[in-house]
């Protein structure tokens, strides 16, 4: 049995008519970015020996040349290349991690889902803007990106000295590195959900149910299209709230940030203790269909 066979494995001829259709927008995608052929040709072929070394591998002993030219069919003196070519994951952009959970705060505090306006300052107000930056970061200072975001637009002051969020202004822009960023996790995660689900042995592990409608009218889509993303937009307002509920209540309680709380390890130098990342996303999708007279 050869492991470059597509079909000599049980459910591989579905599997591969899967992976042709998922990856169909992609390529669209690649194409019309200008990115070629051999240049995804070489970075899939570098994925397939990096997933088998590190991810079907554990064993660093087991990471041979061969063992892994054997799983993938990638030659072993191209593997040799792969393994000394320094790769590097796409970093989360700087504007991601202090924007997304400042709005995400904000956002929680209305249950209609529409951003209330806060007090600029957090003088005589539970809630303000400047507290929602501090609950946040300490590393910007609230006034220096109240500026900053007043110049681009993003928030607005009015004559009560209240702030105004531009929910739409905070929309990544066509194309751009936040896009792109939000693009690559986002269908990360739904993938490898999936994917655990299909490798599940019992119970699939993630929640991955789509309702689907076909052949029906254009106009019959449209509004199952807009009620779908009116309902969606609802769940993730109501989940934001809650799941910043919950970790409010346990900071409060004392348990320790996994992200600064470190522990002293057995070589007498230290870690990060563990911790977990929740993604949540919904997606509705509508194309024309040639129906039958």
């Amino acid at each position: 049995m050869s492991f470059t066979d597509p079909v000599a494995l049980p459910g591989a001829n579905a599997m591969v008519a899967a992976t042709r259709r998922m990856l169909r927008p992609l390529v669209k995608l690649l194409i019309r970015r200008g990115i070629t052929f051999p240049v995804v040709a070489d970075l899939l072929r570098g994925l397939y020996v990096d997933v088998a070394a590190t991810d079907l591998l554990p064993d660093p002993k087991a990471r041979t040349d061969s063992r892994i030219s054997l799983m993938t069919g990638v030659h072993r003196k191209e593997i040799r290349r792969l393994r000394s070519a320094d790769h590097q994951d796409q970093a989360e952009p700087g504007v991601v991690t202090v924007a997304t959970q400042v709005i995400a705060r904000w956002l929680a505090l209305s249950e209609s889902g529409a951003p209330p306006a806060l007090p600029r300052s957090a003088e005589g107000a539970a809630t303000s803007f400047e507290g929602l930056v501090a609950a946040v970061t300490t590393d910007v200072r609230p006034r220096a990106l109240l500026e900053e975001w007043v110049g681009q637009g993003l928030i607005r002051l009015d004559d009560e000295d209240r702030v105004h969020l531009n929910v739409a202004a905070f929309l990544p822009d066509p194309g751009g590195e936040e896009q792109a960023f939000f693009l690559g996790r986002n269908l990360h995660d739904h993938i490898a959900a999936g994917t655990a689900n299909v490798l599940a042995q019992g119970t699939p592990p993630f929640l991955d149910r789509s309702a689907h409608y076909d052949r029906v009218s254009p106009e019959t889509a449209r509004r199952i299209e807009a009620e779908a993303r009116e309902i969606a937009m609802r769940a993730l307002w109501d989940i934001n709230r809650s799941a910043l509920a919950m970790i409010d209540a346990e900071e409060a309680g004392g348990v320790p940030s996994p992200d600064t709380s470190r522990q002293d390890n057995d070589e007498g130098g230290s870690f990060r203790a563990a911790a977990a990342r929740v993604n949540v996303g919904v997606y509705v999708y509508r194309e024309d269909e040639t129906r039958a007279a």
